[in-house]
């Protein structure tokens, strides 16, 4: 039989604050064990939690930058479980009015509809021991989270591992635009619970879901969702019926399996948090948090390729990652030339910052590059030695211009001079010219164009050379 795929998405990211989401430790991650925490977070009694603001208005701008309506009351309650990370029982979450309602998400062709957006507390973080034991840090307990909630049974939803992917990356993007959240996957800045259930294709009744928990970096929730979708298939054709649980995937063994069962809301027994008032949202904040607003990755490859005139795989590349983006709009401010700008970011600073798991520092000043390129269009350094000076003054604090100067590759050689250097070449290389004339072989005259530039010591133009020699072999 064939069926119809039908993805949820809860997914959860850290905000960017200085301080926790409900007392006054430093939101960092990185310290020893449990030497970054206080009575809020590991929930001693009688301890008190402060709700912080910029928490709230981090999460009011990833609204916006999602097209979230935002509620002018949010209400904070108590999600009673026991998870030995979560040292009080409860964790502090938001259910009945969350801070986002109703936003979406761009993916391609299709406008992705989202349930929410709310605020709760990270728990700590468990580490597990070689001989079976298990620890306990509380640092990242307390920390600022937004959980985002897709509308999985609304049209148009995700239907397959690849769309849920491509949702993740996007997110990810948006926010870190935004400026709301680092979303460093490594450091479990960015995770997802995913929700499958299959559906006889064009039925219009929607099977059982099946929830997965936590699930780190974006290349195990696609294996994780393509091993649920093939085992919901699998007891689906053998005649059995798929049960709502909640399963945790493990990525070395490539398979889930069976943490709790038939888990609603009910299980969590919600109850607004006694020591937290509601949240009032004035007209007047959200509209000062939307005025400041950085540019969006679809507003900036609109800009690239309307404005600039680039290709779409070219603004793709160039948004790919925030520091880059960044880096040639100050390029172009500075050197109104955008398509030679993409051109040199997208090839020589590309190259030597992308990473398997992002983009190192770009460690060229503006001011270098932008000398570099100016001076390449100009005719007064050839492109593969500007190449040599961008790597020689990469990661110091060198002016490529100083540094162009100390290796003698600033082309000042005058016309006449040139005229005259290219005339000896053809005469000493009668025999070369004389092949080049009857074969026309490129390489032939890349070879003479080489025979200029060493007489020249490099302070020829390349294209001028190639120019003036195929005058006179004509």
């Amino acid at each position: 039989m064939e069926y119809d795929v039908v993805i949820g998405l809860e997914v959860h990211a850290e905000l960017k604050t200085n301080t926790k989401c409900f007392c006054a430790c430093v939101n960092s991650a990185g310290q020893e064990p449990n030497t970054n925490c206080c009575p809020v977070c590991v929930g001693l009694p009688g301890a008190l939690p402060v709700l912080n603001k910029k928490a709230v208005e981090q999460t009011i701008r990833a609204g916006l930058a999602l097209g979230f309506n935002i509620n002018r009351t949010a209400v904070f309650e108590r999600k009673n479980y026991f998870y030995p990370d979560l040292a009080k029982a409860y964790q502090i979450s938001q259910l009945v009015k969350p801070i986002c309602v109703r936003g979406y998400l761009q993916v391609g062709n299709k406008k992705l509809p989202i349930n929410r957006i709310h605020l709760e507390e990270d728990a700590g973080k468990l580490v597990h021991s070689n001989d079976g034991s298990t620890l306990v840090d509380y640092n990242r307990g307390g920390v600022p989270l937004i959980e985002l909630v897709t509308e999985a049974l609304e049209e148009p939803h995700i239907e397959s591992a690849d769309e849920a992917i491509a949702f993740l990356e996007k997110l990810r993007q948006v926010y870190i635009y935004a400026g709301v959240a680092d979303c460093i996957i490594e450091k479990g800045q960015m995770r997802a619970d995913v929700n499958v259930s299959l559906k006889p294709k064009g039925s219009k009744t929607y099977g059982t879901k099946v929830e997965m928990k936590n699930i780190m970096g974006f290349k195990s929730v696609h294996r994780a969702i393509e091993y649920e979708i093939a085992r919901q298939k699998d007891i689906l054709d053998d005649g059995g019926v798929i049960e709502q649980e909640t399963r945790k995937w493990d990525d070395d063994k490539g398979m889930s399996f069976t943490l709790r069962t038939k888990e609603n809301s009910e299980d969590y027994r919600y109850f607004p948090d006694p020591d937290l008032l509601a949240v009032n949202i004035s007209e007047a904040e959200i509209e000062n948090i939307r005025k400041t607003m950085p540019p969006l990755p679809d507003q900036l490859k609109a800009k690239y390729m309307g404005e600039f005139g680039l290709s779409e795989y070219d603004a793709d590349v160039l948004l790919q990652f925030k520091n880059v983006s960044d880096f040639f709009n100050e390029c172009v401010a500075e050197y109104n030339q955008p398509k030679t700008v993409c051109n040199w970011i997208t090839t020589e600073i590309m190259a030597r910052i992308k990473t398997e798991t992002g983009a190192g520092p770009i460690l060229i000043s503006k001011q270098n590059l932008v000398w570099l390129m100016k001076n390449v269009d100009n005719k007064k350094i050839n492109r593969l030695n500007a190449k040599d000076v961008l790597s020689a003054v990469w990661g110091t604090e060198k002016s490529a211009e100083q540094e162009a100067k100390a290796r003698n590759l600033i082309i000042d050689i005058d016309t006449n001079a040139l005229d005259e250097i290219v005339n000896k070449v053809v005469l000493n290389n009668a025999g070369v010219v004389a092949q080049f004339k009857a074969e026309q072989d490129p390489k032939i005259l890349n070879f003479l164009v080489g025979q200029v530039m060493k007489e020249t010591r490099g302070k020829a133009n390349a294209g001028d050379v190639m120019a003036k020699i195929k005058e006179l072999t004509k």
